[in-house]
């Protein structure tokens, strides 16, 4: 590992994720009650023994920046960091064009750090992986670049960068979001979609990216602009996630992997978390998750006064610590710390950020309430579709979003 170097792409809008993203970049959003999403990408390197990591930052990135410089401290000593490079415009007067042109102006790192093979992922996924393993597979096979795949039912092949591979792997051609995908070897059921993480030896990165910068037409993206057509100069490979072994993951685990980029995926991603034997496991003690540290108090449950239902209490939920639960009722929820949920209150199948309070008498309903919200006593949310979406932002499966700092009358 000590000749790899890992470059993360955390430059995105994050548009789809509106309102979560009007005031944070895509990776900053919280997600699991206490953790960011970058949190899972970053925690996989680590993990996998990757200490040399370059995250590049673009829009609204200041909570960003603030998250991984407080948190994601390396040794120094050893040469080891984990550092934001906001997009600075070396190569021109442009922002970054694609994912593609963001590697293409920040290669200075790459030269200065001198790897022999580079770490190209997303800072946006939701998924646990042993990156070990992908780069033994890269090196096994002599490869430029492997491409970490996904195998998904054909019929969602529209959806994704599909991969049509060789029984060894190696990639016959890339198609984006194919109106008849091509199945993967062996099962004619499912189909190889790109999870936008890939392995690049440095030379075959470093002259991809440079032509691709002087071709005016192009998107800029590794998936339309640099693997259409990689497999045609390059040995390119197919790595399949499925085969990713980390240590004290559960069999029914294996393969868990979300694009959390719409606010419906955000929701379900953390409803995953939350059931009995979840398929996404944040309890694994050999492959932690990462993230910031505080100082708040544990989280408490206050009163037991049955005879008036007054009874704080939480069911098959996530509660982070500084949260009070006092009097209310908690089912099927994740809270962020500092949620406070007051007497008579019901909160069930929701995601509540930080800081944010529920009045008394309140009924909330799949909801997700970003940070520093007060819902006044008595207001029912998530319970009349045609009241919601009168006041607030409504999602295609109905969940209703509302805003940080919003003001809830």
């Amino acid at each position: 590992m000590s000749s790899t170097l890992a470059m993360v792409l955390a430059g995105g809008a994050g548009t789809r994720l509106d309102p979560l993203t009007r005031e944070r970049a895509k990776p900053a959003v919280p997600f699991g009650g206490r953790y960011r999403i970058i949190d899972f990408c970053l925690s996989n390197f680590v993990n996998s023994g990757v200490y040399k990591v370059k995250v590049l930052t673009q829009y609204k990135s200041d909570s960003l920046n603030n998250h991984i410089s407080r948190t994601w401290r390396m040794t120094a000593f050893l040469g080891h960091y984990c550092e934001t490079v906001p997009a600075q415009m070396r190569t021109g007067g442009d922002w970054y064009k694609g994912s593609a042109d963001a590697i293409f102006q920040n290669l200075n790192l790459i030269t200065d750090e001198g790897p022999s093979r580079v770490f190209v992922f997303g800072a946006d996924h939701i998924y646990q992986m042993d990156v070990n393993q992908m780069l033994d597979f890269h090196n096994s096979r002599k490869a430029d670049c492997t491409v970490a795949v996904l195998p998904v039912p054909i019929e969602q092949g529209s959806d994704f960068g599909i991969l049509d591979v060789a029984a060894d792997g190696e990639v016959k051609a890339f198609v984006e979001k194919p109106k008849n995908p091509p199945p993967m070897p062996g099962d004619p059921t499912r189909c190889l979609a790109s999870m936008g993480n890939y392995i690049f030896s440095t030379d075959t990165l470093v002259r991809e990216v440079t032509e691709d910068a002087k071709d005016e037409k192009s998107a800029h993206d590794f998936g339309k602009s640099i693997l259409a057509n990689l497999n045609k100069r390059a040995r390119v490979y197919a790595y399949d996630f499925l085969q990713n072994q980390v240590p004290g993951l559960a069999p029914r685990e294996l393969g868990y992997w979300r694009d959390v980029g719409t606010l419906d995926a955000y929701f379900e991603a953390n409803m995953d978390l939350i059931a009995v034997d979840p398929i996404f496991n944040l309890y694994n003690a050999e492959w932690p998750i990462v993230t910031s540290t505080t100082s708040m108090p544990p989280a408490k449950f206050v009163f037991a006064d049955a005879a008036q239902k007054r009874v704080g209490r939480a069911l098959d939920s996530l509660i982070s610590e500084g949260c009070i639960i006092s009097g209310g009722l908690v089912n099927r929820s994740v809270l962020a710390p500092r949620v406070r949920i007051n007497s008579w209150a019901e909160v069930h199948d929701s995601v509540l950020m930080e800081n944010v309070e529920i009045g008394r008498h309140c009924e909330i309903r799949r909801c997700i309430i970003d940070k520093n919200v007060t819902i006044p006593p008595g207001t029912k949310i998530g319970v009349d579709p045609v009241e919601d979406k009168k006041r607030f932002q409504v999602t295609e499966s109905g969940i209703v979003v509302i805003p940080k700092g919003a003001q809830v009358s």
